[in-house]
């Protein structure tokens, strides 16, 4: 580059040449230099930078109270985090999410970007750090030891209340579903074999009520989240931080933030722990769990069409063949399938991550943010897709669905409390080496008169919808 296009910057390495228009400084351009591995890139994760925003707003904020420095840089600092929250500059964090250092290179990216946009905003260049530094401003008070860790806390707690909302709108639509096949009687199994009638609305139904649960356990594991270590400074002994700085800044943060944030009970313990991140990645995978055997279970009833279960269809979205003319695929619950396997899988690097730490810190917290804000991202996308391009457009097979009850065995199990379950056998093993219906057995046998078969066999009776609550 010529001299025209750069400033020159310093660090403890030396100088370095960094591009004149970027509001990043030279700690961010070693880390541009130095991790090229996944691709992935910070700005992808806009929670992440509207979090750290927040951490340095709350934390300027505390200096100023404790009378570390003049409220004209605070000005500075407060516009320039104002605009990362509102989405703006996010192109200036293009680091890669894995990274060595323990965090170090995102939170100086944080810094400079802020210190620089600050020095704009009052009236000054880029790189002129006397006026306001990414160290002694940005960054006072702190470590990245406590601001990145906290900063994950606040992205993940952002993010998670927008996973909440994509799958509560997901269950939201299955259980229209349940309302609209209320009345379509249909088979239930158990070990993929006929067990005994149920509607098809309450097969949906069960489907959100089964993610229901896992929101629920996201929603406990928010307040988890919202422990923070800030004031801990580099190990939790809160060298360099003023008296009372931990606990204005916290304060601040739960302000700006709109969160229940609260401040560690022990800093020392708080700045090595990754608990909050074990348990959330947890609640993840649980919910990867759910969600797949829903995706499961709609590929299977919709399986066919001619020569599967065919309960039910879902809506065709692309050809499903390059060979096979007419195929259509169930490419919706695959890709969420997908999703799901791939966060069930990123639990266990998480829980690696975790257990490698060491002494007083856990240097593995950039690989945790990697699983856990990817994790959330596609979890919102593919609750969406699902939703959209899947459930909303299922349809039933009706006639399908009455030829299944009518054929089954499973029926006989209504005969127990009336005929016993040694006789109640004999019935099914008749009719499933002759092929023969129940009803027209115990017809011929005349053991129950009509009033009595329309009673005890009524299938509507045993979905349980028509049994007191």
């Amino acid at each position: 580059m010529s001299g025209e296009s750069t400033r020159l910057e310093r660090d403890l390495l030396g100088e370095k040449a960094v591009p004149a228009d970027a509001y990043y400084g030279v700690q961010t351009a070693r880390g541009l230099e130095n991790f090229h591995i996944s691709g992935v890139e910070l700005r992808l994760y806009p929670d992440l930078i509207a979090a750290f925003a927040m951490v340095k707003m709350a934390a300027a904020r505390a200096n100023v109270d404790c009378g570390q420095f003049s409220k004209e840089i605070l000005k500075g600092i407060e516009g320039a985090c104002q605009e990362l929250i509102d989405g703006k500059l996010h192109d200036q964090f293009r680091l890669d999410m894995f990274q060595g250092g323990a965090g170090t290179s995102t939170n100086m990216n944080a810094n400079e970007v802020i210190a620089n946009r600050a020095l704009e905003l009052m009236g000054h260049k880029k790189g002129e750090y006397r006026y306001c530094d990414p160290h002694d401003h940005v960054n006072a008070s702190q470590s990245t030891n406590d601001a990145y860790p906290t900063s994950l806390h606040i992205g993940l707690s952002l993010g998670n209340i927008r996973v909440c909302k994509a799958i509560n709108e997901l269950i939201a639509s299955f259980r229209a579903k349940g309302l609209e096949f209320d009345k379509i009687l249909k088979m239930g199994r158990t070990q993929l074999q006929d067990a005994v009638p149920m509607t098809l609305g309450q097969e949906f139904k069960a489907f959100g009520e089964t993610l229901a649960g896992e929101v629920r356990a996201l929603e406990v594991v928010q307040r988890v989240l919202g422990e923070v270590n800030m004031g801990a400074t580099a190990i939790g002994t809160g060298l360099n931080a003023p008296e009372g700085y931990a606990q204005k800044c916290t304060a601040h943060l739960a302000a700006i933030s709109g969160l229940p944030v609260y401040l560690a009970a022990d800093l020392v313990e708080a700045t090595q722990d990754t608990q909050a991140f074990v348990l959330y990645s947890s609640c993840m995978k649980s919910l990867a769990i759910k969600l797949s055997k829903v995706c499961n279970d709609l590929r299977l009833l919709s399986s066919g069409p001619r020569c599967g279960l065919r309960e039910i269809n879902l809506p065709p979205k692309q050809p499903g063949s390059s060979i096979m003319p007419g195929k259509v695929n169930p490419v919706i619950p695959e890709v969420v399938n997908m999703v799901c396997f791939r966060v069930i899988g990123s639990d266990l690097t998480v829980s690696m991550a975790a257990e490698a730490g060491q002494l007083q810190l856990n240097v593995f917290e950039p690989v945790i943010a990697a699983c856990l804000f990817e994790a959330q991202t596609m979890f919102i996308n593919a609750a969406r897709t699902l939703r959209v391009h899947c459930v909303e457009g299922i349809t039933a097979n009706p006639d399908v669905l009455r030829h299944y009850v009518e054929f089954s065995i499973g029926t006989v199990t209504a005969l127990n409390p009336v005929i016993g379950y040694d006789r109640s056998t004999e019935l099914a093993a008749e009719a499933a080496k002759t092929g023969r219906g129940i009803l027209e057995i115990i017809r011929e046998r005349k053991i129950l008169t009509e009033e009595q078969i329309a009673d005890v066999l009524d299938p509507m009776k045993m979905t349980g919808q028509g049994r007191p609550a």
